[in-house]
């Protein structure tokens, strides 16, 4: 398989949406192995679709990979190009997980949306592509429910 990365040593600009984001997929360096790889993004933002307003989030991304694995600087400039973008809290975080799971054709992947209070009301969203690999070590995601001031 030749990869040709479409960001990688070169300067990318931010997408204006993520619908024209392009994400790269280079070969997984150990097709043979049982492993997951996270990504951690606490500072995702996004448009309210209704006031414009900005949403904040705190996404973690699991999965477990098979013939490829995704390229972080291709998934940061997805990611960020959603700041501009206006969905509810659901669409982001399914549709992120939905995308990455129909492009990469990982073994099991999973999405938390941790998402800030909008109207004094947190908000997470939990997606995953199906029940995890046996034998998957999967740690807890690390994001504390919402506590406010208390």
């Amino acid at each position: 398989m030749s990869f040709q990365p479409a960001h990688l040593g070169q300067s990318s600009a931010l997408p204006v949406s993520p619908e024209v984001a392009l994400l790269d997929y280079p070969p997984n360096p150990h097709p043979e192995t049982l492993y997951m790889v996270r990504f951690v993004a606490p500072e995702f933002t996004s448009l309210c679709p209704v006031t414009g307003q900005p949403d904040f989030a705190h996404l973690v991304i699991d999965y477990a990979p098979r013939e490829t694995i995704v390229e972080s600087k291709s998934l940061k400039l997805f990611l960020g190009s959603f700041r501009n973008h206006a969905a509810f809290h659901e669409s982001c975080t399914v549709g992120i997980g939905k995308r990455l799971a129909d492009e990469m054709r990982p073994l099991w992947l999973r999405i938390g949306g941790y998402w800030y209070p909008r109207g004094g009301i947190p908000i997470d969203v939990f997606w995953q592509s199906g029940p995890p690999p046996e034998g998957l070590w999967l740690p807890e995601q690390g994001v504390p429910p919402y506590r406010g001031r208390g």
